[in-house]
Order: structure tokens, then C-alpha cells, then sequence
């Protein structure tokens, strides 16, 4: 059974095991999601987030949550989008990296933003078909992990267009 949650709020009050960071490349605070992380972990984050000199796109690292309800976070780095198929394939790159690194770490509940659909402007309706059908797949394929899933949407909009793809 696909354990896929949706829910609308703030990702940075949410209990569970990870929280999923829509990171740039430095992993060292931003806009949107990527602020309201750091600056609800704590300046213990950026200290950390320093020595793992950076991510690339698509790829993700892990982290401790500091002052986060989360015990972990897991930094991933979404495509700016340009409209070109790599970067389904670095949206896709984003929700598995970060499920094998929650499996790796034995985790069992992982939330995620909306990757890469704010400033790095991705299609709402696209990004949410991308996640999902990625989510869906990588659940199925590795069952034993036992990994719930929450999509957390920050508004109507997106917890809408979330809803359609459970």
C-alpha cells in the first residue's frame, strides 16, 4: 500500500523523521522554503550546511533538523526551469535521491515542498505530476523501506493540484 499523504501548511512545523529542503546549490539558505528552514533550525544548520560544500542539481545530502519538530533534513537541489526535458529529469533526480537517502537512513516519514515551483519558476500542474508519479514509483519499488510520504503544499493552489494526483 502507497503511503502518500497531502497536506497544506508550513512544512517547518511538521513532525516527522524529514523534512525535504528545496536547496540551491551553496545549501546555504535562500528564499521561500529554503529560508524559512534555516531560520526555523537555527544557526546550528548553516554551520553545518557549510561543510558539505554545496549540492548539485537533482542530488541531495542530509543534515540534522536543529531546532526543526524534524529530526533531519534532507537538502535537495531542484532545477531553475527552462522548459528543456532535463529538467523533468532533475525534478525526477530531487524525490529519488531524497527517498533513497531517508531509506538509507532508516527514516519512515519524509515531507516535501513543492520542489523548484517558486522562484525557480516549474509548472505547478507539471512539478506535482512529476512528484507524484516519481514518489508513487519509488514507494513501489522499495516496499520493505516502510516510508510515509506527506506533499506538503504552502497554498490552495498547489494542495489542489496535489489532491488530483493522490
Amino acid at each position: 500500500m502507497l503511503k502518500i499523504k497531502v497536506i497544506k501548511g508550513d512544512i517547518t512545523k511538521l513532525k516527522v523523521d524529514a523534512v525535504v529542503n528545496a536547496a540551491n546549490e551553496t545549501l546555504l539558505g535562500g528564499l521561500g522554503v529554503d529560508g524559512a528552514i534555516h531560520k526555523a533550525a537555527g544557526p546550528e544548520l548553516l554551520a553545518e550546511c557549510q561543510t558539505l560544500h554545496g549540492c548539485k542539481t537533482g542530488q541531495a545530502k542530509i543534515t540534522q533538523g536543529y531546532h526543526l519538530p524534524a529530526k533531519y533534513v534532507i537538502h535537495t537541489v531542484g532545477p531553475i526551469y527552462s522548459g528543456r526535458a532535463r529538467d523533468d529529469a532533475f525534478l525526477r533526480a530531487c524525490y529519488v535521491n531524497s527517498l533513497d537517502l531517508a531509506k538509507e537512513n532508516n527514516l519512515h516519514s519524509i515531507a516535501f515542498p513543492a520542489i523548484s515551483t517558486g522562484a525557480y519558476g516549474f509548472p505547478t500542474g507539471r512539478a506535482a505530476l512529476i512528484a507524484f508519479q516519481t514518489v508513487k514509483k519509488w514507494l513501489r519499488k522499495n516496499e520493505a523501506a516502510k516510508i510515509e510520504v506527506i506533499m506538503c503544499a504552502f497554498d490552495d493552489k498547489t494542495a489542489a493540484l496535489y489532491q488530483k494526483q493522490v
